[in-house]
């Protein structure tokens, strides 16, 4: 009876995970352009013929990219509330978070230009982006689609107003 407990607890803890990921996607505008920008780093890398290790740094990149965004979100919400004798820390715990979201994409970027930062790889991606009227045309609908999914997707009316009732205590 307990295995079946601790395998039940255990599984409650990936639906939750899955829960966090989806309030993610569907209230947080920076988590979506990430999402976004994951799929054009992948396209880059398949474009530029990246082998397994790149393929590797570029996934370890991407996931601690969207980690750092789910921590940031995850403790801006934990703090957007304080009394008032905490204010000053709740602040200082966002900055830091925003700030760990920060270094984490300064050292992505870093990779991203060892990887692509070399002019095979960069006339790869150009020609592969351009390569018909065709391709051109998908790689622009691609962008207004990451466009409207990043900046219109999503429960913003409802985050806006709670985020502008929380500054307004």
């Amino acid at each position: 009876m307990k295995i079946s407990t601790d395998l039940a607890r255990f599984g409650r803890g990936f639906v939750y995970a899955w829960n966090g990921i989806r309030a993610a996607v569907k209230e947080e505008r920076n988590f979506r352009f990430h999402l976004c920008a994951s799929v054009y780093a992948c396209a880059a890398g398949r474009l530029a013929g990246l082998d397994a290790t790149g393929f590797a740094l570029l996934a370890l990149c991407i996931f601690a990219m969207l980690g750092m965004e789910l921590m940031n979100s995850a403790v801006e919400r934990a703090v957007d509330k304080p009394d008032t004798t905490h204010w000053w820390s709740a602040g200082a715990a966002k900055d830091m978070a925003a700030g760990a979201v920060m270094v984490t994409a300064l050292g992505t970027i870093c990779v991203a230009v060892c990887l692509f930062g070399n002019p095979a790889a960069l006339t790869a991606i150009w020609c592969g982006v351009t390569a018909s009227p065709l391709t051109v045309g998908l790689w622009a609908l691609s962008l207004v689609a990451a466009y409207g999914f990043t900046f219109r997707f999503g429960n913003r009316k409802e985050k806006e107003e709670n985020d502008a009732a929380n500054h307004a205590e």
